[in-house]
């Protein structure tokens, strides 16, 4: 099976650490969260992984050189020239998913207990777009869904914008998104119109009318983002609480 790691992100919030290495090496017991993602996939069956790349790419590329891919198919999206946010960054990776087969794509800085194997299984039990692993907990930026958990609109609360504008949010179910994401090969047909660069988010929304793009989540789900400086200290005790 074939996964993309989201790894290009400047990691402006886990700065001043990121002054000088990439947010996908800052270590966590002593693995980085690099690291620790593909570990994660390769229990769960995946042996073909591409990571994009822009802050400090060298860094990363000899980590991995380092550590011999794993023993699996590692390959680079380079992304130096211009970060393409997750839709772009998808797309640009459009020529390692030659298999017609549904892929993962995972952000570096998640931590989560999710069966990535039920979640495959799941995917490909119903005509998605995409499956999206969403859950209940804080966040100013919600997705919304209505009752048979398909994705329907965006909500910031900080802000109050929404997407599309004017969506009636008492219609709908809140969930923050986890940055864990099946999607199908069919996207890349339907992001060839998209400019360079661009939110997956976006891409979604702009297809729920015409696409099944679904929520993926039950109560035992726990999803850690390590993109802040304070969540360092939480994550060593969330991976120990979670099954792996």
């Amino acid at each position: 099976m074939k996964a993309m790691i989201l790894a290009a992100g400047l990691g402006t919030r886990l700065k001043p650490i990121t002054n000088h290495i990439p947010k996908a090496l800052v270590s966590i017991d002593g693995k980085t969260l690099l690291e620790h993602q593909i570990l994660k996939l390769k229990s769960a069956g995946f042996n073909e992984i591409i990571v994009n790349v822009h802050h400090f790419a060298d860094q990363i590329i000899e980590f991995l050189q380092t550590k011999n891919n794993f023993n699996i198919r590692i390959e680079i999206s380079d992304e130096r020239d211009c970060l393409l946010d997750t839709g772009g960054a998808i797309r640009k990776a459009a020529w390692f998913f030659d298999d017609g087969k549904p892929f993962l794509v995972h952000n570096v800085d998640i931590l989560s207990n999710v069966d990535l194997k039920n979640l495959i299984d799941f995917h490909q039990n119903i005509d998605n777009l995409a499956t999206l692993v969403v859950n209940h907990r804080k966040t100013s930026r919600w997705l919304l869904f209505d009752k048979q958990m398909q994705l329907k609109g965006w909500y910031n609360e900080t802000t109050g914008q929404t997407k599309p504008q004017g969506i009636n949010l008492q219609l709908y179910q809140r969930y923050a998104f986890s940055g864990i994401q099946i999607l199908s090969p069919k996207v890349f047909e339907l992001m060839e119109k998209w400019n360079k660069v661009f939110s997956i988010i976006d891409f979604y929304l702009s297809n729920v009318d015409k696409e099944k793009i679904s929520g993926y989540t039950n109560n035992e789900i726990k999803v850690l983002d390590v993109g802040k400086i304070q969540s360092l200290e939480e994550a060593s005790i969330f991976l120990k609480n979670i099954i792996q």
